[in-house]
């Protein structure tokens, strides 16, 4: 019987890992570390998760990751080295946007809490840490799962900070059984369309759901480059396996599409899916950049800024060792273009729900 930690919950990534640990594994009990802010809802979503597995049991501990010894009491961290074999460490500042001291606290300071924390588990089987493909930040050309190169600059805080934070787990590998998850573009179930969160490949469809009304839609630049977008049960499903697999203790993988498609093919497939008309000409990439330069224009479009960098971006992640180590496993990357309507579909009945769009700042 496995007891696992977990960060992050209850995000969506961490509450669909727990589900299918449960599901697929001998997971007996999970603690989750918990902001106080995020009690309330962490106790809603654990209710909902112990409704369908009503034999496990997943404890809420309020602590904060990015303080010593996670601000938890003494006899907890005891009773939690003893106990605990698998951890998740999934907490993060995902926004592209984020200010690089709070990104800074988080993703860095708080990995670095989390490592040293680790450290001390008793019977730990497996440190799982969940950090991006974007590490990559500016490099381009054909990017490994075995290379974590320092690139000559990051397009955003967010990608800096995970950066830092691989590095810090990285260097563990010699003395803890980590396993590095490096995903791409997280986007909704490939099955139902499920997400609780509209940014990604999400602001392309704001845009062109705030401007379908106009005579035409145009191509944003020129663009030759391809976008890495994953569903997140590819990511759960492989995650959950890879925890388990020997073979992963060590290796870093990207968790990307290994068969991306061109950012034009799917800003197209999009436009005709909402509009049902295809895209016609190109409005300048410095033109669009200008635009959403200013505030009142990327709030009214729901666009974050910082997403335009990744449409120009030619880099592609290489998958061998995630192939390798996923071979026998029957999961698969779904293919983007084939499930987009059941994404959009989801994405029309959700648009209004302000609780699934980002803050645009």
């Amino acid at each position: 019987m496995i007891v696992a930690f977990f960060t992050g919950f209850p995000g969506f990534i961490a509450s669909r890992i727990i589900r299918e640990a449960f599901k697929k594994y001998n997971y007996e009990r999970v603690y989750a570390i918990v902001l106080a802010t995020q009690f309330d809802k962490a106790e809603k979503e654990k209710q909902a998760i112990l409704t369908q597995f009503p034999d496990k049991e997943i404890v809420l501990i309020e602590g904060d990751i990015t303080l010593p010894q996670l601000d938890l009491s003494d006899e907890i961290i005891i009773m939690l080295q003893d106990q605990v074999e698998v951890v998740w460490h999934l907490a993060a500042i995902y926004d592209l946007a984020v200010p690089r001291p709070i990104a800074w606290k988080v993703n860095v300071r708080g990995t670095e809490m989390m490592n040293l924390f680790v450290e001390e588990l008793h019977h730990l089987k497996r440190y799982m840490y969940f950090s991006t493909a974007y590490v990559a930040g500016t490099r381009i050309g054909n990017l490994l799962e075995t290379e974590l190169v320092r690139p000559d600059g990051f397009k955003n805080f967010y990608e800096e900070t995970k950066f830092e934070a691989e590095l810090s787990v990285d260097m563990l590998k010699d003395r803890l059984p980590v396993t590095i998850i490096r995903p791409g573009i997280v986007r909704g179930d490939s099955k139902t369309g499920e997400t609780i969160k509209f940014d990604g490949p999400y602001f392309l469809l704001n845009m062109i759901d705030r401007l379908k009304k106009l005579p035409i839609l145009p191509y944003i630049g020129h663009s030759t480059s391809k976008i890495n977008v994953v569903p997140v049960d590819y990511i759960f499903e492989a995650a959950v396996y890879l925890s388990e697999l020997e073979e992963a203790r060590g290796t870093t993988v990207h968790l990307t599409d290994p068969n991306p498609h061109p950012v034009q093919e799917v800003y197209r497939a999009f436009v005709k899916e909402i509009t049902g008309k295809t895209p016609k000409g190109h409005i300048p990439l410095k033109v669009a950049q200008a635009s959403l330069g200013i505030h009142t224009i990327r709030k009214k479009l729901g666009v974050e800024y910082e997403a335009l960098d990744y449409l120009t971006w030619n880099a592609s992640f290489d998958t061998t060792i995630a192939n390798t180590l996923l071979k026998d496993s029957g999961i698969k990357c779904a293919d983007f273009i084939n499930t987009i309507p059941t994404m959009i579909q989801y994405y029309e009945e959700h648009k209004n729900n302000q609780k699934y769009q980002i803050e645009i700042k």
